[in-house]
């Protein structure tokens, strides 16, 4: 009797691959590839990505456009019972928003030593005086997310190369 692949539609690894195509789709709109989905109940209520050159809207994370989906689903700016799967660590922007919207759980793909804010630079989600803390899972499907943003940054400088623009940062 051959062993068949059971997919467990309740694990990390299950829904980052949904985050993981959402980075996909802003990588093909010519955004930095993260994405993010919100699941409550063992269902994906909220699913976004990047969107910041598209919307001209620096707060256009993946994560603040899936708290916004969520909390419409929801019916309720309140997300107690939920969790964030995103494929970078989130930055102080979305940890505040996380924070508030009082996440039970946040899992990311990749660390962001340089800027991020769920223990990378910092940890907003488990800050001691905030009235909320998060659970954190990190490192979850990370060489995909990497892979991803790697690709997407050395196809921005090559481009950037032949045009003759100097890289910035």
């Amino acid at each position: 009797m051959p062993s068949e692949t059971i997919i467990d539609l309740q694990s990390d690894h299950y829904f980052m691959g949904e985050a993981i195509r959402q980075a996909a789709r802003a990588r093909q709109s010519g955004e930095v590839p993260i994405g993010a989905v919100v699941v409550r109940g063992g269902r994906v209520i909220a699913r976004a990505s990047n969107q910041v050159e598209v919307l001209r809207d620096a707060t256009a994370h993946a994560e603040m456009l899936a708290l916004t989906q969520a909390e419409e689903s929801v019916g309720d700016w309140r997300l107690t019972d939920c969790t964030l799967y995103v494929t970078k660590e989130p930055c102080a922007m979305c940890a505040g928003a996380i924070v508030h919207v009082r996440l039970a759980r946040v899992v990311f793909g990749l660390s962001d030593p340089k800027s991020g804010a769920a223990g990378g630079v910092l940890n907003l989600l488990q800050f001691p005086s905030f009235n909320h803390r998060c659970e954190i899972t990190f490192g979850v499907r990370e060489d995909e997310c990497k892979a991803l943003l790697q690709e997407f940054f050395i196809e921005q400088r090559t481009r950037s190369k032949k045009i003759g623009l100097r890289p910035s940062g």
